[in-house]
């Protein structure tokens, strides 16, 4: 076990802690590299909840982790995340599946937009920073929806949707899910599309790799244009 991951994980976990949506740390030894976690039940992953509850929920969890306070020189950004994301996976357009579907072009405009979206933050808070639908839990009418494995960074509280609006391609689409989100979290749904159009491209390779559907991954590189 990577013993600076876990400690890393366990400051994120007591950050958000206050929140009551993420689980409790009830036990850690730093030199094993070790937790031990609240169970959270049922525990039924957010992507197999009710569809046509999740936005208003999603809503309610948004606002009880950027209700904290990110700790002051907190050293993770949101500019960082995206820096290490865009290296990492664009080394993947050298492959010829991926390559023959999204450009050099496509995942500059993509960074483009992304700079823009970053210099034009109208709110920083702290954000999960990782929070897609695989992410989140079903805690019970008292707990409500919990998140796990927060990469907590600072950044725009769009960024903390944007996972979940853009697993809608393929199903009521985007845009549609967007207006959803937007309306339920109380965020700019200008800003939240557009940062759908930022990482489409990082879903449609995950899509390609493991054989998604096709609709899906036509609406996500329609997005990228």
């Amino acid at each position: 076990m990577d013993r600076e991951l876990v400690a890393r994980q366990e400051a994120m976990l007591r950050i958000f802690a206050p929140s009551r949506r993420v689980p409790a740390v009830l036990a850690a030894d730093a030199d094993a590299g070790a937790m031990v976690l609240e169970e959270v039940l049922p525990g039924t992953i957010a992507e197999d909840l009710p569809r046509e509850s999740l936005p208003q929920r999603w809503g309610e969890l948004l606002t009880a982790l950027h209700a904290v306070p990110a700790p002051e020189e907190w050293p993770w950004d949101l500019r960082g995340r995206f820096d290490e994301a865009f290296a990492r996976i664009g080394g993947r357009l050298s492959e010829p599946a991926i390559g023959a579907r999204i450009g050099q072009a496509d995942w500059q405009r993509s960074i483009q937009r992304c700079e823009s979206l970053l210099d034009t933050q109208p709110t920083r808070v702290l954000l999960h920073g990782d929070l897609h639908l695989g992410n989140v839990l079903d805690g019970g009418p008292e707990r409500r929806l919990i998140a796990i494995d927060p990469k907590a960074c600072v950044g725009d509280p769009c960024f903390d949707a944007v996972d979940y609006v853009v697993a809608g391609a393929g199903h009521e689409g985007v845009e549609a899910r967007c207006h959803q989100v937007a309306t339920a979290c109380g965020l700019d749904g200008d800003r939240l599309y557009a940062w759908s159009r930022v990482i489409a491209p990082m879903f449609a390779i995950a899509h390609l790799t493991y054989g998604g559907p096709e609709q899906a991954i036509d609406e996500l590189l329609a997005l990228v244009r």
